[in-house]
Order: C-alpha cells, then structure tokens, then sequence
C-alpha cells in the first residue's frame, strides 16, 4: 500500500512539473500570438484574446513601408550559410580529429573545450576591431564568418563524438579496397553521420535568426539588419510604440522554425544521444 501511494505521489508530483513547465512555455507564446491580432500598438491596450481580431500588422510587415521583408532575406542569407558552412567545417574538423594521430592533437581538443568556457560577451571589442581592420564590419559577411568561427569548437566536439562510435574497421576494409582519406570521409563516414550533422545544421540555421547581441553590434546600417536587430527597433526607436507589430514579425520567425523542429526531430534525438556518448 506505501509503495503504490508513493509511486502515485511520484507521478502526481512528475505532472505538476510538467503543467508547471508548460504554462511558463505556453503563456508568453499565447501572449504574443493574441497581442499580434490586437488593434492598435500599444502593449497596455492588448489583451491574450483580443475584443476585435485582425491582421493589420500582418499586412504591414509584408507593405511597402515596412523593411521587414529585407530584414527576413538578410537573416535566411545568414542563416543558410552558417548552418552549411558549419557543416563543411565541421565535419572536416571532426574527421581529423577522430580519425588521425598528428602533434598537438590532444592539446587541440583541450584548446576547444576552454574556448566553449568564455561567454561570447568576452569578444566582442576583439570581434568589433578584428571586422573593422579588414574592412567587413556592418556587412552580412564579416556576421557570417564570426558565427562560423565561434561554432567550431563546440561543433567538432559533439561531431567528433559521434564519429568515434563509428567502427574504425570500415575505414580499414575502405583501405584494403583502395580507399584513401577523403573517400572513406565522402563514401562511409559522412552517410553515416547524417543524424548529428542535421542537427549541427539545425542548431546553426537557428542561432541567426533569434541572435541579438552580436548583429547589433557588427551591424549599423538598417538595409543590413537581421530580423532580430530590426524587430528591436520597433519598441526600441524613439517614439515608437509598436508592440503588436513587434509581436506579429516574432510569431511569422517562430512558424517556420517550429516546423523545421518538428519535420527534423528524429535527426535531434538519435544525434545528440549518440554525440553525446563520447568526446
């Protein structure tokens, strides 16, 4: 009898959590959604569930008055070559160190695992002087190459993992059929590392779009803001007062995103269990 109270407990206690989790998941995202269909712009005015529904923030952000559009475009641009540039790196990166024995290899990897202990903060003059000396600062390029460069340390730890659980005796039949380095890469080990490189994929096609800190900083002109950059500017410009439409350009950032999550979610389980595994 205690034991089936304790375990009834244990469950009772397991949902409350979980329905404590879920209402401060759900409810800012219910917010933003209901304030997007309010009239008007101001944030005191809204409510979760507007009197009047409409669209007309919507319709504004796709207008020609409004940049949104632009800002959009900049952020996939950014996205995209994060995310494949990452990929190509960081299998490479993956690959040399899982695979080869060379100087300075162990040192490497430790290398890595200290960089990933210093928040991005400590960076950010070096990062703002380094774009400005070669004549990239407030470009979409010199954006892209710092979030390239600044994943590569967690990266090629979480690939390299992954690749260690990899029997290395494929490489060995590879080579006595005449397979050299690259094609055992091309042919065996990137088929099989499919999982965790759609998740490197994933994670660094995301951090674009909700980054703030750093394209705020390398960024000044407004035909080359993000999405994040932009949206801010909405509540952030003097005078400005737009909430709503702040929460209408969130919530069209938030759908394409969500189901990307969704269509990939069997790659982030099997990937980040198995990456996870070794290091």
């Amino acid at each position: 009898m205690n034991s089936r109270l304790k375990s009834k407990l244990e469950v009772a206690a397991i949902y409350l959590i979980l329905a404590v989790v879920a209402v401060v998941i759900f409810y800012p995202l219910l917010w933003t959604i209901g304030m997007s269909l309010n009239q008007g712009t101001s944030l005191y005015s809204s409510s979760i569930i507007p009197d009047n529904f409409s669209l007309e923030h919507y319709q504004w952000l796709f207008s020609p008055e409004s940049d949104y559009l632009l800002w959009y475009k900049n952020s996939l641009i950014v996205a995209f070559a994060n995310a494949i540039g990452s990929v190509v790196l960081t299998a490479f990166v993956a690959y040399a160190f899982s695979r080869f024995k060379f100087v300075g290899r162990k040192n490497g990897l430790y290398i890595f695992l200290l960089l990933q202990m210093f928040p991005v903060m400590m960076a950010m003059v070096a990062l703002y002087i380094f774009l400005n000396m070669i004549g990239l600062l407030d470009s979409l390029t010199g954006l892209i190459l710092i979030y390239l460069g600044g994943q590569i340390p967690f990266n090629a730890w979480l690939v390299k993992g992954y690749f260690d659980t990899i029997p290395k005796e494929l490489d060995e039949a590879a080579k006595i059929d005449g397979a050299g380095p690259i094609r055992i890469f091309w042919s065996i080990l990137l088929p099989l590392a499919k999982p965790i490189l759609a998740v490197v994929a994933l994670f660094n096609f995301m951090a674009p779009l909700f980054d703030f800190l750093l394209p705020s900083i390398v960024l000044s002109s407004e035909e080359n803001y993000t999405l994040a950059v932009g949206l801010y500017n909405f509540i952030n410009d003097q005078f400005a007062n737009n909430f709503t439409r702040f929460a209408a350009g969130s919530v069209l950032i938030a759908v394409p995103i969500a189901t990307i999550y969704l269509f990939l979610q069997r790659f982030l389980i099997s990937g980040l269990a198995s990456g996870g595994t070794k290091g």
